[in-house]
């Protein structure tokens, strides 16, 4: 097909290089996909008889579905309260929810830096969509990299961004806790700077992996109005499919961000999902511990393993890179490797990036790096 010009598009968008996700082919029963950090657990069977029940039982499918999202609010604020132990923390006034943590970033993008009101400033190697969907925007994106050893923010670097005479100022700054691809929780000189910033500034803290690491900065959210903490049920809630993300953050934050939410953003489906595994997430939440641990066997695994530099991992994926001509090409030579024997990791970051699966994937990745690091 004839490749056409555009002239009605803005040319940015354009040369704009969008998040890609893996194709899944019509096997992918197959495959062994360590690509994308979800939960390598299914729904309990009892509660997708239930959740298939809902749909027979109570889903209109000529209705919208609701716009309010109150119960499910309701339902997310009591869970996060649990989580640190203050019951009284934040309510249903404090919740914005998305179809997905996507839907949410690019809101806090419109609500502070579209028309050239704001500029945006990340740490890489980090969640890719935090810069394209600024770019898909037209916000511009101000980039440090990270410490290589530990992939620390390099906070010298990061001032200098911030006091820089940028046009426009920077206003939102996206912290990962811990970060994707690298698997690192924010440290204690971080946590500090971020609480000494200007509070012009929103600190967006990205908590998507919070079930894993255990470590949040909820608590923290009445000492800092300008701060909000985003959280995701695709990851250890297991409901990677029904797309549901959530933002914690002051009241008046949550206002701005409901008026850029669309009006029926959540499907019915969505909604009802989610609310079925708040309400048994004693019986969903206890697989996190069998990941960790996984996760910890896998690690001691490819620690030992020469071809590889390893980081530690507070999450429920391990970042690595060759520890010879640690380029794309080998990355990709490797990768490629493995999808030859139905593995799917991800490139990212400089790196590889690859998800914990069950102890039988595993153990298939396991046996399956052995043979490739014989022909490298």
């Amino acid at each position: 097909m004839t490749k056409l010009k555009l002239p009605f598009i803005r040319e940015d968008l354009l040369n704009l290089s969008a998040y890609i996700p893996t194709p899944i082919s019509e096997n992918y029963q197959q495959l062994t996909r360590l690509d994308a950090n979800e939960s390598p657990y299914n729904l309990p069977l009892e509660l997708k008889i239930k959740l298939a029940s809902f749909y027979e039982e109570k889903i209109e499918t000529n209705r919208y579905p609701d716009g309010s999202h109150l119960k499910l609010k309701n339902l997310i604020a009591n869970y996060v309260n649990e989580t640190v132990n203050l019951p009284q923390l934040i309510d249903n006034h404090n919740i914005s929810i998305g179809n997905g943590s996507d839907e949410l970033i690019r809101s806090i993008l419109i609500a502070t830096c579209l028309n050239n009101k704001g500029s945006v400033l990340v740490a890489n190697p980090t969640f890719s969509m935090y810069g394209i969907l600024a770019q898909s925007l037209g916000i511009i994106t101000h980039t440090i990299a990270r410490n290589d050893i530990d992939f620390s923010w390099n906070l010298d670097l990061a001032n200098e961004v911030i006091n820089n005479q940028n046009n426009p100022p920077v206003k939102v700054i996206f912290m990962v806790h811990p970060n994707s691809p690298t698997a690192n929780v924010l440290n204690a000189d971080e946590i500090k700077w971020l609480k000494n910033l200007p509070s012009d500034i929103l600190v967006v803290i990205d908590e998507a992996y919070y079930e894993f690491s255990q470590q949040t900065l909820v608590s923290e959210l009445p000492n800092h109005f300008n701060w909000l903490i985003l959280r995701t049920f695709s990851k250890a809630f297991r409901l990677a499919a029904h797309r549901v993300g959530y933002a914690i953050a002051s009241s008046d934050i949550i206002k701005v961000l409901e008026k850029i939410r669309l009006p029926y953003n959540l499907p019915t489906f969505s909604q009802l999902a989610t609310e079925l595994v708040l309400e048994n997430r004693d019986i969903i939440l206890p697989s996190v511990k069998e990941v960790m641990k996984e996760k910890e066997r896998v690690y001691q695994a490819l620690i030992k393993n020469p071809l590889f530099k390893v980081w530690k991992s507070d999450a429920n994926f391990i970042y690595l890179r060759l520890t010879n001509n640690p380029t794309s090409e080998n990355h990709n030579y490797f990768m490629e490797q493995l999808k030859d024997n139905n593995i799917i990791i991800r490139h990212t970051g400089n790196g590889l990036r690859i998800s914990i699966g069950t102890v039988a994937e595993n153990d298939y990745l396991l046996s399956k790096i052995t043979k490739i690091t014989d022909k490298i």
